[in-house]
């Protein structure tokens, strides 16, 4: 076990109310690839964002293509170390709440109970017009009864898992891809239930977030490089209330220069042992 392990379980015992927050590298050990590297930027081309979605058909003829081919290994994913370790720390009393940037649901079906989606949940869908919402699993036999043509069996053998139920379909020609309507109205755009680039977080949840944060001794980064500004906010809060700000994280993040402590580590094997250690009360 490393020092730097020890270290932070030092800080956790002189710190007990923690407030952890959570990007991709929590899920990345689930099978479920990440946006950016070790430096912070970009792997792939960003995201859809929001703008776009709704203002172009061919967007989201082109974002539901990829996701019919994406979700499936969204939906098969499991918890994985990361997860249910931070689920242990709460059994434990040491986390008063989670808050993740993930929409993917692992650490709920890790056993947290105390979290807040910061970016909603892919697992359902919302109508943009009439609020309507839907599970993810349903509209995906719609999607896949209206396009037989984009099931796994037609497409390229090469198809790649992109980041939060997306795939990578490059060059192909999404104008024939039909997308279904609000089954409540019949006519509302259909969006799935997270936050977009360029979207903005709900205010009832960073409020919620920033309360419990400022309840807390302490804040946990881990598996996230903070380059977004809905979890970079987080940070900077801590730093300016005087509250110790520990990251674990392979790579560089947006906060560094205002970690007390910085574990470059797996998010997983980091937190395992953490919980491990303090469960042991070393």
């Amino acid at each position: 076990m490393s020092d730097d392990v020890q270290a932070l379980a030092a800080l956790l015992r002189r710190h007990p109310r923690l407030v952890v927050l959570t990007g991709a590298g929590c899920s990345t050990e689930s099978g479920i690839p990440d946006y950016r590297d070790l430096q912070g930027q970009w792997k792939r081309p960003a995201p859809m964002s929001f703008q776009a979605f709704t203002r172009e058909a061919a967007a989201r003829q082109r974002y539901w293509a990829r996701s019919l081919v994406g979700w499936p290994r969204i939906a098969a994913s499991r918890p994985g170390p990361a997860h249910v370790a931070l689920a242990q720390l709460e059994a434990a009393g040491r986390v008063a709440l989670l808050v993740t940037q993930n929409v993917d649901g692992l650490h709920q079906a890790a056993g947290s109970r105390r979290v807040i989606d910061l970016h909603g949940r892919l697992d359902a869908v919302r109508c943009l017009t009439c609020g309507h919402t839907l599970a993810r699993a349903d509209f995906q036999a719609r999607l896949q009864s209206a396009n037989r043509g984009w099931l796994p069996a037609h497409l390229p053998p090469d198809v790649r898992s992109a980041p939060d139920g997306d795939a990578c379909l490059e060059g192909l020609d999404f104008s024939s891809f039909v997308v279904p309507a609000c089954p409540a109205c019949g006519s509302g755009v259909l969006k799935p239930d997270v936050v977009f680039f360029g979207e903005s977080v709900p205010r009832e949840r960073v409020q919620a977030a920033m309360a419990a944060l400022r309840e807390a001794d302490a804040l946990l980064v881990a598996g996230s490089s903070l380059m977004v500004f809905s979890g970079y906010r987080f940070a900077r809060a801590a730093a300016e209330w005087g509250k110790p700000l520990a990251a674990v994280n392979l790579g560089r993040t947006r906060a560094d220069e205002l970690l007390a402590l910085k574990l470059r580590q797996p998010v997983g094997q980091a937190l395992g042992q953490l919980a491990a250690l303090l469960e042991a009360g070393v």
